[in-house]
């Protein structure tokens, strides 16, 4: 028996044509999508989300809306997730109009943060953000906190910068000599 070669590149071609777009389809209308729709139906962002689906977890590149709680706002487009993207994971990134000012001063302030996290002191972070804040009259200090995340707001006139700063949990154990 011998085979031909157009047909069998043909079929081949067809074959995968329908079969990647089938998959892209799925991946666009079953899930991205209606994604896309509740994340931008959530309150307090500002403008269209931007999700980019990964094999294991989704991006979400959002703006927030001045005054929003950045808390809020990340625990609604999380929930939003969960119900269309499965048990992917899902990392929100929250973007605002930053200036250098800001830049700088956020750097000055992260030794403080990084070592109130790092001692799991999360009371000192408000505390000695505000301290700092004060030293510069126009700058506002948001900090919010979740079992997750430490939510951070900067915000100095127009500009703002928003930082989600991850916790970890202590594990509870067992002791080592039971």
């Amino acid at each position: 028996m011998k085979l031909r070669l157009l047909p069998v590149v043909i079929t081949i071609v067809l074959s995968s044509g329908v079969l990647f777009g089938g998959w892209f389809a799925y991946q666009s209308l079953a899930m991205e999508d209606p994604f896309l729709e509740k994340v931008a139906a959530v309150e307090g962002i500002a403008g269209e989300p931007v999700v980019e689906l990964q094999r294991d977890q989704a991006v979400v590149r959002a703006a927030l809306q001045p005054g929003a709680s950045l808390r809020e706002t990340y625990r609604a487009i999380v929930e939003a997730g969960a119900s269309s993207l499965g048990d992917r994971k899902i990392v929100v990134e929250v973007s605002g109009d930053s200036s250098e000012a800001l830049e700088n001063w956020w750097s000055e302030a992260l030794f403080d943060v990084a070592q109130a996290m790092e001692t799991k002191q999360y009371s000192l972070i408000p505390q000695r953000l505000r301290e700092r804040a004060q030293t510069n009259g126009s700058m506002q200090v948001r900090t919010e906190m979740d079992d997750t995340n430490v939510y951070i707001t900067l915000t100095d006139g127009t500009s703002s910068k928003h930082i989600i700063l991850p916790r970890q949990a202590s594990t509870m154990g067992v002791w080592p000599n039971e």
